[in-house]
């Protein structure tokens, strides 16, 4: 299949002078046409259960798609994926695991909450002795072979 380009050129070639003229008008009709918009981005609300009842309520009513929603909302698309499909979100109880996880996430953020240390890895470190942490691992033990039987 040949591009609009190469369309052009074998016009051009051929002395088809009108086609070119016809080619030329379409491609200005379709830039007067043409909608720039610049992108969106959303700025997250915080999730509540107000706000997934809103988002049930336009799932359920209306033929809107989750990122229509999600644009409308002010939410993101994953997250009304969730409710939809998970019924997340839709209790105010603050121990549930998502509002854990939103709350934990703000503190790592904030900076409240401290790193976890890593547990230290078994083997040797540089100077060839054993680190500190977990044993190093065993030999494995003799096992039988066919002819030992």
């Amino acid at each position: 299949m040949a591009t609009l380009k190469e369309f052009e050129e074998a016009l051009r070639e051929n002395g088809m002078l009108m086609a070119l003229a016809i080619l030329e008008r379409l491609r200005e009709r379709d830039r007067a046409n043409r909608v720039v918009k610049p992108g969106r981005r959303i700025v997250g609300r915080k999730m509540t259960p107000e706000l997934a009842r809103m988002i049930l309520d336009l799932h359920g009513s209306t033929e809107m798609t989750q990122q229509e929603i999600a644009f409308k909302l002010g939410v993101n698309q994953g997250r009304v994926n969730e409710v939809i499909k998970r019924g997340k979100w839709l209790s105010g109880d603050q121990a549930a695991p998502e509002a854990v996880a939103r709350d934990k996430g703000k503190a790592r953020i904030r900076g409240a909450e401290p790193k976890r240390p890593r547990k230290a890895a078994a083997g040797k470190d540089k100077t060839g002795k054993e680190k500190a942490g977990r044993t190093a691992k065993r030999p494995a033990s003799a096992q039988l072979a066919f002819g030992d039987l």
